[in-house]
């Protein structure tokens, strides 16, 4: 399942983001892949050990938690955080699928069940830098406005074309869910909207509790804590 999730950060949040990463010392995005995706990467992140990268990741982290669509999308049981990459003058990604487990931190381990990227710059401020997710549908480009985030299963083949003009700034991080399958995910997903739709439109309010329960004993039957 994609998933546009829309207003993340306000706009003046992602301005005090972009003046501070402006300033930040990057490095070679390369150093964090292995000897494949090495082959295929060109572009710059934050060091993992950047006090600037702590700081802005818990300030994302903080704004997931508020926000109830992504929580319901995605159900988080655990998250990396976040990083930052930047691509310019021709950077790009190519197609390539994410690493199953991560290692967060000290011995600590995230099974990667879902990908988010965080737009931090306005799809007219540079050109190229669509991100490109394949599945059995196709291809889908995704370009978003600074402070929305787009959610999709880390299964998938994906790349980000190059920037040919501008610089493209974004935060990515992996999700380990509650519930491992995207079929089960997404079913889910779709029962608590459409019980919240119901619930605002002044529906049967049995019929609705027999919804709710239903959703609540399939997460009780699928989820893992």
């Amino acid at each position: 399942m994609l998933l546009h999730i829309p207003d993340i950060l306000r706009r003046e949040e992602v301005a005090r983001f972009r003046t501070a990463l402006d300033q930040a010392d990057w490095a070679d995005g390369r150093e964090t892949v292995g000897s494949l995706g090495a082959q295929v990467k060109r572009n710059q992140q934050l060091p993992d050990q950047s006090p600037l990268k702590a700081e802005l990741g818990q300030h994302i982290l903080a704004a997931l938690a508020r926000n109830p669509l992504y929580f319901a999308a995605a159900l988080p049981l655990k998250t990396m955080a976040p990083r930052f990459n930047r691509y310019a003058g021709g950077g790009e990604y190519g197609f390539h699928v994410d690493g199953a487990v991560m290692r967060a931190d000290g011995d600590a381990h995230v099974r990667s069940d879902l990908s988010c990227t965080l737009f931090l710059c306005d799809p007219e401020d540079y050109e190229g830098g669509e991100l490109i997710i394949s599945d059995t549908y196709g291809e889908h480009e995704v370009k978003l406005p600074a402070g929305d985030a787009i959610l999709y299963p880390s299964s998938s083949l994906h790349r980000v074309a190059p920037v040919t003009r501008g610089e493209r700034v974004a935060s990515f991080f992996w999700v380990q869910s509650m519930v491992r399958d995207d079929g089960s995910r997404r079913m889910l997903f779709e029962l608590d909207a459409s019980i919240e739709r119901l619930r605002s439109s002044g529906a049967d309010a049995g019929a609705v509790l027999q919804l709710t329960g239903l959703y609540h004993n399939l997460l009780r039957r699928w989820a893992e804590t």
